[in-house]
């Protein structure tokens, strides 16, 4: 069959990000079926587009749904009307079939399925969309394929793909060029699964709690085939690199065993590492470690139900920084059991971190299926039957957005290094400059000052 797969994803702030899920897709589909790409981020607009289904007509188009809206209460974007129109579109220049998956979708399949008009719909791992391929090429009922959904079906996230699944990637020179000109950054994973808790993250839906892990030799392969394709920096999109600390130590010494020569960097959850971690870690080309710290009070850390604590985080950053590494520590503000004290508390404790950039984010964004859903139906801050596709954020009944904002900037003194929100145009034009100059990677060190 002739295969389109389109990455819906728009959102450029900070930085781009490679869609690596669709390459794992387009992967699992070759060589029994035909495949193109078409990644909307790279600048493909309507005319390009249509060129792509007139041209080359397909027999089923894929829309992968990475991002729901940007979570951030400062410039709240809804993306939905995008993927509507873009269905739209696509309905007016073929009868093909539409076949909606991504992250997002996961989170809203129902709500996506109706909004979109869709035909078909992929929950969990994209991978499956093989097997509906299958039964669409024989003529069989697609119906009651794990994963597979049709219009206004109850849904069911099936039981994730077991650590077999096809790993290699599928490189398209049109989509990755472009990531390699805009700072050279591609992506590749070490597992899937997330064995954490916190209050308000999707991956335990999306991925499961079981973390499923690549044997390490096969990761190294991959970023090895990466930096072949032209890749000049490398991000791991696990959930948390360190989740496993004894695998991610692994991976590290396989990519040197193996000669990788461009540098890395990762999501890390700021717990305390062994002896000696991130030296490791950095004599395999970790330069950037981004943490999810989220605050720097034990009293909110509890309440968001991180398994790490204050001392934690010092720790950890104290030994990232030690040897080498680039920072940068996310907050997310305003949650449950959030006050003026808690957030004085994490602003001091902020103070103390040398070194690092701090990205600030005012209020959690609700999304199903986490135990932040379940509260805010609780203390009725939303309704079971409420439609949270457009960002419905959880705000502390203690302290309001505005009191937040007020209290960082006061704080912050105008510090470059303090950033609320991801940034914004400001951020992006700073990064766009830097790797216009030939700097690879995410870059935000250069607001250190």
């Amino acid at each position: 069959m002739n295969v389109l797969l389109i990455s819906a994803n728009r959102l450029k702030s900070p930085y781009a990000v490679y869609p690596l899920g669709l390459d794992y897709v387009a992967r699992a589909l070759e060589p029994r079926h035909q495949v193109q790409v078409v990644d909307l981020i790279t600048g493909a607009d309507t005319a390009e587009l249509v060129a792509v289904l007139q041209e080359s007509p397909p027999d089923i188009v894929g829309i992968s749904i990475r991002n729901i809206d940007n979570t951030d209460t400062l410039d709240p974007r809804g993306f939905t009307g995008q993927y509507r129109d873009l269905a739209i579109l696509i309905r007016a220049h073929t009868d093909a079939p539409i076949v909606l998956g991504g992250s997002g979708f996961t989170i809203f399949p129902a709500e996506l399925m109706a909004l979109l008009k869709a035909d078909f719909g992929i929950v969990g791992e994209g991978e499956r969309l093989a097997l509906l391929l299958d039964a669409i090429a024989n003529g069989n009922d697609p119906a009651g394929i794990p994963g597979v959904i049709l219009p206004e079906q109850t849904v069911d996230i099936p039981r994730p793909l077991d650590a077999h699944w096809d790993r290699t990637v599928n490189f398209a020179p049109a989509v990755t060029n472009y990531y390699i000109r805009q700072g050279g950054m591609l992506n590749l994973q070490s597992k899937r699964g997330c064995p954490f808790r916190c209050i308000y993250c999707t991956y335990p839906h999306i991925e499961g709690r079981a973390m499923r892990r690549i044997a390490p030799a096969e990761v190294a392969a991959t970023a090895l085939a990466l930096q072949a394709a032209g890749a000049r920096y490398l991000f791991i999109t696990d959930s948390a690199f360190n989740a496993d600390m004894t695998h991610s130590l692994a991976v590290a010494d396989a990519f040197k065993a193996v000669g990788l020569t461009i540098p890395w960097g990762a999501f890390f959850a700021p717990i305390r590492p062994p002896d000696g971690y991130f030296e490791r870690m950095v004599q395999s080309g970790l330069t950037h470690i981004e943490f999810g710290t989220e605050a720097m009070a034990d009293a909110v850390l509890q309440a968001y139900q991180k398994p790490f604590r204050v001392a934690d985080i010092q720790h950890a950053h104290q030994a990232a920084l030690a040897a080498g590494v680039h920072i940068a520590h996310y907050m997310l503000l305003g949650g449950p059991g959030e006050t003026s004290a808690t957030l004085a508390e994490t602003l001091s404790n902020i103070d103390k971190l040398t070194l690092t950039v701090v990205f600030f984010f005012c209020g959690m964004r609700i999304y199903p299926h986490t135990a932040l859903y379940r509260l805010a139906i609780e203390e009725k801050m939303i309704s079971a039957e409420q439609d949270l596709l457009e960002p419905v954020f959880y705000r502390s009944a203690a302290i309001d957005e505005k009191a937040i904002r007020a209290q960082i900037q006061q704080y912050a003194g105008g510090r470059t290094n303090w950033v609320i929100g991801a940034g914004g145009e400001e951020i992006e034009k700073v990064l766009t400059r830097l790797h216009t100059r030939g700097f690879v990677g995410p870059l935000w060190e250069f607001l250190i000052r």
